[in-house]
């Protein structure tokens, strides 16, 4: 079921700090290998304690952030859920619980994967942007 244009999916994956050195067509390129989802009031997105394999961006809608079961967050349309999922296996550090009927679109870790060898040049930015995070988060 297609829900959004491409250009939807390039503006918002532009905004993820991960993708924010690659080109539109770099961009267009994730943009495609992702799906479109629209979910109900009450459905888990990741649950915490799990292992994750996808990464959500949310069109419209609202999603609510618990962890250890304490409200900590509210995601809406342009935010973004699940990014580490991509590049690890670590286990979530969050459950996010859709509040609303919420309107998304998923990049799963095995798609994120296919684009990456089929593209040596995203491969080396989101590379960049992630030593470029943890840069950041050992100095501050």
């Amino acid at each position: 079921m297609r829900l959004f244009s491409q250009n939807v999916k390039v503006d918002a994956l532009k905004r993820v700090p991960l993708f924010e050195g690659l080109s539109k067509k770099e961009l267009a390129a994730l943009a495609s290998a992702t799906d479109d989802l629209q979910v109900e009031p009450g459905t888990i997105l990741c649950r915490e304690g799990r292992i994750g394999h996808e990464f959500f961006v949310i069109v419209d809608g609202d999603a609510e952030v618990t962890r250890g079961g304490k409200a900590v967050a509210t995601r809406s349309g342009g935010d973004f859920v699940g990014e580490i999922a991509l590049l690890t296996t670590k286990t979530r550090t969050a459950t996010v619980t859709a509040t609303t009927r919420l309107r998304c679109f998923v990049l799963t870790q095995s798609a994120f994967r296919r684009v990456l060898e089929e593209s040596p040049s995203v491969q080396i930015k989101v590379m960049k942007a992630l030593a470029e995070r943890l840069a950041a988060d050992a100095s501050g």
